[in-house]
């Protein structure tokens, strides 16, 4: 992935929401570590949603949401 993909799919990561279950609503980096560790061993959905969830997975396990927290802070919405 080149460096304008990785900027956009981070920023899309950033803004997007879970869209279904026990924590819709909520913006996928602010999904609880166990949830995200459960998908991990269950299998990540198919698509953008599996590789944005995936991306958290290691976002967090590095101790890196921070990342995702300074672009939902300094992007205008």
């Amino acid at each position: 992935m080149d460096d304008t993909k990785s900027k956009d799919f981070l920023v899309k990561l950033a803004h997007t929401k879970m869209p279904y279950g026990k924590y819709k609503g909520r913006y996928l980096i602010d999904l609880p570590e166990y949830y995200i560790v459960w998908y991990r061993n269950k299998g990540f959905p198919k698509g953008q949603l599996g590789d944005m969830l995936a991306t958290v997975y290691e976002l967090k396990v590095n101790g890196l949401e921070q990342l995702v927290r300074n672009i939902q802070k300094n992007m205008i919405k």
